[in-house]
């Protein structure tokens, strides 16, 4: 089994890091900077505990957010309130004022934001030549 990626490794045609090695402890985590990403905008964002971010929209961009740690409170600018755990997400029309808020007084809250505008490309993946499945064989670690 190849080592854990830390820092950022690119290759042909790729790149990969751990969000926890890209910028400081607390703040953006600039994972489209770092990896090259063009197609849309991707950064993380760690949260110490209780605090918020500032109100903000969007003049374009549509966000998708996915909490990957701790709990995060969405406050919208219709006043609606809403709590995520690890795993939740939440999509956010570009005009619609949001806050984010560390809902815990304990531990980091880490969420990754994606956005983007001007629509899906649709589902385009390929097999490469010779190969029948997207789904490699089953109960091989490595």
């Amino acid at each position: 089994m190849a080592d854990e990626v830390k820092d950022v490794v690119a290759g042909d045609g790729y790149a990969v890091a751990n969000i926890e090695t890209l910028g400081d402890q607390y703040g953006f985590k600039k994972i489209r900077r770092e990896l090259g990403v063009t197609a849309f905008g991707i950064n993380a964002i760690v949260l110490p505990p209780g605090h918020a971010t500032g109100r903000h929209y969007h003049d374009e961009q549509e966000e998708t957010y996915f909490v990957h740690r701790g709990t995060v409170e969405f406050e919208f600018g219709d006043g609606d309130k809403h709590v995520l755990g690890p795993g939740g997400v939440a999509r956010v029309d570009p005009a619609t004022v949001r806050k984010i808020r560390n809902a815990s007084q304990e531990e980091d809250a880490v969420y990754v934001i994606a956005g983007g505008k001007d629509g899906y490309v649709g589902r385009d993946g390929q097999l490469p030549e010779g190969e029948t499945s997207r789904f490699g064989p089953t109960g091989d670690a490595g």
